[in-house]
């Protein structure tokens, strides 16, 4: 069928004369370098037509949102992800939870659309704190576990009539992109602006500062509130679409998104504010005057940041007071880096275990190993970012040799972070050293170990989590699949359960299309989500394959016996082929010697 009558009859235009209209427009504005061919003419995203050319929108889905979150559950959740910075998860945690819970009260009262906003002040945030502590971490942690929309900016991008390409407002239209076009979730989301601190205006300069400060000043809308247009004013994709809209209606929808219920967040390390703090607590007599000796005094000024510091630093009061909450992130010691480390939960070691197990390559760290990282990092100054830069300079010989040997797995111990490369051939060419054998059963057994004890832990958080628990040999097979594959236990819990409910699935399966029964027994089912688990193909291919043939073997003996239900035992998991064989014959047997 031709796509052209399909449409003939909706009220929609011919595609082709929009075509037609679109590179006219086009030619006028580019001349015949830009040209749009096989142009689709559809309902507008996230409306349905109805009579009379009116648009009516689908009913917005922000069930995903946890508007109810307690900041307690909020609190614990960045425990486990975020080292240190107890102060910063607190106010973060509670003040984030407070702001939708706000709305959720809102919305049971009718009171969501409420033009007046009495007693109704958002809390935007100002995070201060230096490079690699963890800021953009935090709220990405918080936007996940909330269920909104986020986006990131840079506000040294921004000048006061916008940077190339948009403004501010392009981030609101980016939260509509997160929201997968809802534009009720959109409203919902969080907007993170980092490098607030370099558009901070410095006194008795003129030039920059001047635009520096007309960046605040646009951002005073947004923070607070107003409605963005979704079309961008200029662009060509914009204009298109608005001409395919009006086609279509009639009418030209003016499509907004309102920002008063989204939260801004902004950060920066903000050097010298704290001698700016140091010198009001030294006018109001409280002894704070004396040099910064320690890095600790940094941290201990910055916590007692007001508004007038931060006016003082460069910022405009209106734009200030649009941030009412400020957190002040501590500086990463030694010992956080080493701590980010072994937790679990941190990207660092599983991400390098992951590249490794890309080639078939198990590795491990000993604790000596993460010491070392962690000490060469806090040498470098920039956070947590420098674990990372460590671990690459120590691995990358061992990850462009050792996928070409026979190598398949190995420690990373102290000696190796202090001369790895002195040690590569000696590990590649001994197939007994210690990193590749004993040495790495006992880490591996360690981590192991560690993790069940911590999933022990936390039994009744992940039993209502998932609906159910695990134990014994199921739980077994979680903390070896995890530890293997270098993932969360959250992960493997969900993989685990899909799995056991595929295989169920394929049980169903055969029933229906063969008209009688199979049940796999205890052990089966642990031989095969073993399987699963540590391979890459899901549970309902892998059953498929093995027992491809079992209904045809299986028919023969229920021909013979009458029986409707079969027992799978892991013998036939193991070598289904051979069991399947051995079943006919003293099936066949058997009837025989009762002949």
């Amino acid at each position: 069928m031709n796509p052209t009558d399909e449409i003939k009859g909706t009220g929609f235009p011919d595609p082709k004369e929009i075509e037609k209209e679109i590179n006219e427009f086009l030619a006028n504005k580019y001349g015949n370098k830009v040209r749009v061919m096989g142009t689709q003419i559809g309902p507008w995203p996230g409306a349905v037509e109805s009579g009379g050319g009116q648009e009516v929108s689908q009913e917005p889905d922000t069930r995903s949102i946890r508007f109810d979150m307690k900041p307690a559950e909020l609190h614990e959740y960045l425990d486990r992800f975020v080292i240190r910075q107890d102060s910063a998860k607190e106010i973060l945690a509670t003040k984030i939870c407070t702001h939708f819970n706000r709305i959720r009260y809102a919305q049971q009262m009718g009171q969501l659309d409420d033009q007046e906003g009495i007693g109704r002040i958002k809390s935007n945030m100002i995070l201060i704190g230096p490079t690699g502590v963890g800021k953009t971490y935090l709220i990405k942690l918080i936007a996940r576990k909330l269920g909104v929309p986020f986006v990131k900016g840079d506000a040294t991008k921004f000048t006061e009539t916008g940077y190339v390409g948009g403004d501010v407002e392009d981030l609101v239209r980016d939260l509509v992109q997160e929201a997968d076009g809802d534009i009720e979730k959109a409203q919902f989301g969080i907007i993170y602006i980092d490098e607030i601190d370099k558009i901070a205006s410095a006194n008795n300069v003129i030039g920059i500062d001047v635009s520096r400060t007309g960046v605040q000043r646009n951002l005073l809308k947004p923070m607070e509130e107003t409605e963005v247009d979704l079309r961008v004013p200029h662009d060509p994709v914009s204009m298109m679409e608005a001409a395919a809209q009006f086609q279509r209606t009639g009418k030209r929808v003016k499509r907004t998104v309102n920002t008063r219920n989204i939260l801004f967040i902004v950060s920066g390390a903000f050097n010298e504010l704290e001698k700016i703090v140091s010198k009001r607590l030294s006018r109001q007599g409280l002894g704070f005057g004396a040099s910064l000796k320690e890095k600790r005094d940094r941290n201990d000024l910055l916590m007692q940041t007001k508004a007038e510091d931060l006016v003082e630093y460069g910022f405009e009061s209106e734009f200030v007071g649009r941030l009412p909450v400020i957190t002040v992130l501590e500086e990463l010691s030694e010992e956080d880096l080493y701590k980010i480390l072994k937790n679990r939960y941190s990207s660092v070691i599983t991400a390098k275990k992951q590249d490794f197990k890309a080639y078939g390559i198990d590795i491990r760290f000993t604790d000596g190993a993460l010491r070392a990282i962690a000490a060469r990092a806090h040498l470098e100054k920039t956070g947590a970012r420098a674990l990372v830069s460590v671990i690459e300079r120590v691995l990358v010989g061992f990850e462009r040799l050792l996928p070409s040997t026979d190598v398949r797995r190995f420690t990373v111990t102290e000696e190796i972070v202090e001369n790895p490369r002195a040690l590569i051939q000696e590990i590649i060419e001994d197939e007994s050293h210690p990193s590749r054998c004993e040495l790495f059963d006992q880490v591996d057994s360690l981590e192991r170990t560690e993790l069940y004890e911590e999933i022990k832990d936390r039994e009744e958080e992940l039993e209502k989590r998932f609906g159910r628990g695990l134990r014994g040999w199921a739980l077994d097979a979680v903390v070896d699949a995890a530890v293997s594959q270098g993932v969360l236990p959250e992960a493997m819990f969900q993989r685990f359960f899909h799995v056991e409910d595929s295989i169920r699935a394929f049980e169903a399966e055969f029933e229906g299309q063969y008209g009688f029964k199979i049940r796999f027994s205890e052990e089966a089912l642990k031989e095969l989500i073993a399987m699963v688990l540590n391979g890459s193909e899901e549970a309902l291919i892998v059953c498929r394959k093995i027992f491809q043939n079992y209904h045809h073997g299986l028919k023969l003996v229920m021909e013979r016996t009458k029986q409707t239900t079969f027992l799978i035992p892991k013998e036939a998991v193991r070598n289904p082929e051979k069991y399947l064989n051995e079943t006919i014959q003293k099936t066949y047997r058997q009837q025989g010697d009762d002949d």
